[in-house]
């Protein structure tokens, strides 16, 4: 089996190289970014980045489930970004 492929490969590469190369670079570009550290960084830190970002309002006492200041911290903490 394996001999029949690289008797294909070789027979693509002597006759169409360009494509054989395109094909490759193009396998490459979708296979690689999923062995990159950078998307598992990347994945992480789109997990504890807020969706909907705190909009200023003015609080009468009454809400309970809104912040006082919309730089209080809230949710998961960013400390192993920071350690990176």
């Amino acid at each position: 089996m394996a001999g029949r492929l690289a008797a294909f490969f070789k027979n693509a590469w002597a006759k169409e190289p360009v494509l054989v190369a395109s094909f490759t670079i193009g396998g490459l570009a979708l296979i690689l970014p999923s062995l990159s550290p950078y998307t598992k960084y990347a994945t992480m830190i789109n997990q504890v980045t807020p969706y909907n970002y705190p909009v200023p309002i003015r609080d009468d006492g009454n809400m309970p489930d809104i912040p006082s200041h919309p730089q209080d911290p809230q949710g998961r903490s960013l400390e192993w970004l920071k350690k990176l």
